[in-house]
């Protein structure tokens, strides 16, 4: 099944398996994939799914523009395997063919489905050309970073939202100590580093 994985500065924040006949990318809380940062246009771009494995990628009169391995598209275009689209500061990698995950693994992000009900959990990224960039937390287990590099995982139990060491020779830093692999709960304010990308742990509601 297609998918597109979407990382910042190498930390992967979004992993999206393209279901629809149609997938819409953009800032506005309406669209399938929601980038809320406003180097993202409103209705930025589209997935167009065509019969079991062909996407094509069209821009939606974007502001910023939509690129595909560093070239600006310019009409509906068709996607091949491993390409890598950038809008703004994300860098989103196609792949054509892949299983959906049942279950969760090392280096595996849950699906984003925008009828989740907004979730009070986020990381904002506080170092870097992406500083002030807002990752939802809105599955039950989320996971970020990169794999073969730092992953790590962020899980919504009934206690609260603990976040553990996966994978990776980078080891995370929590508050400037190391994370071990045994899940630890996470506060408010909490600072993650994940391979020289700072994010803080926000909760709100």
């Amino acid at each position: 099944m297609p998918q597109l994985i979407a990382t910042v500065e190498g930390v992967e924040v979004k992993h999206v398996f393209l279901h629809k006949d149609r997938t819409t990318l953009g800032r506005k809380p309406d669209n399938d994939i929601v980038l809320d940062t406003l180097v993202v246009s409103s209705r930025h771009c589209a997935f167009d799914l065509v019969g079991v494995a062909d996407v094509y990628l069209e821009d939606l009169g974007s502001t910023n523009g939509t690129y595909v391995n560093d070239h600006m598209i310019k009409r509906r275009t068709k996607l091949n395997d491993g390409d890598v689209i950038a809008i703004g500061p994300f860098r989103i990698k196609y792949l054509q063919a892949s299983e959906e995950p049942s279950g969760f693994g090392e280096t595996q992000a849950m699906s984003f489905d925008p009828r989740t009900p907004a979730a009070h959990a986020s990381l904002k990224v506080v170092s870097g050309s992406s500083a002030g960039l807002e990752v939802p937390v809105v599955k039950a287990v989320t996971t970020f970073g990169k794999p073969g590099v730092c992953v790590v995982s962020v899980a919504h139990r009934r206690t609260g939202y603990f976040v553990a060491h996966l994978a990776g020779t980078s080891v995370p830093r929590l508050n400037g100590r190391p994370l071990g692999h045994d899940p630890e709960l996470l506060s408010p304010g909490d600072t993650l580093e994940i391979d020289g990308t700072g994010m803080v742990f926000q909760l709100a509601g």
